[in-house]
């Protein structure tokens, strides 16, 4: 009875609090990265949204900006090194979109960047946090990236 009531609430987007769940994109091209990540934001109550590399989410946005009702994540956390576009290209192209100006962009990153690469990344192309692979753990990620949404919701 509480996993129908549970599977139902989830359908429709609420979770088990009753709070609305919030939508995470994820792009990875790691496929294993990708679904642990996945798992990870749908056990903190997350709906989720993934791509296996960057040209998807490309393509992606170019149906977002087509439509007037698309929905927009809450956060978006994507690899920099993918193949088809990297992680701070399609950051660039989203705080170019009205719609993204506000979403919390986090990068991750398995290469070691200078401070002045880190700098770069996040004046130039709108990105909001970076993540060095391997990622924290479960709880520490959690709070890292709830951290990041509070903050940029609280800042606007």
């Amino acid at each position: 009875m509480i996993i129908h009531l549970y599977s139902k609430l989830k359908r429709m987007g609420i979770g088990i609090s009753g709070v609305p769940m919030l939508t995470w994109l994820i792009a990875e091209d790691e496929t294993d990265i990708r679904n642990l990540l996945d798992m990870m934001c749908q056990v903190w109550g997350h709906k989720t949204i993934t791509f296996e590399n960057g040209q998807k989410v490309w393509d992606w946005l170019d149906k977002v900006e087509e439509t007037t009702d698309s929905q927009i994540p809450e956060l978006v956390l994507m690899d920099i090194r993918m193949p088809g576009k990297k992680g701070n290209e399609i950051a660039t192209r989203m705080r170019q979109v009205d719609k993204f100006k506000e979403t919390p962009i986090v990068l991750m990153t398995a290469f070691a960047l200078s401070e002045r690469e880190r700098t770069e990344l996040i004046s130039d192309h709108g990105v909001d946090h970076i993540l060095n692979k391997p990622l924290p753990d479960f709880e520490q990620l959690r709070n890292i990236l709830h951290g990041i949404v509070d903050n940029k919701h609280s800042a606007t």
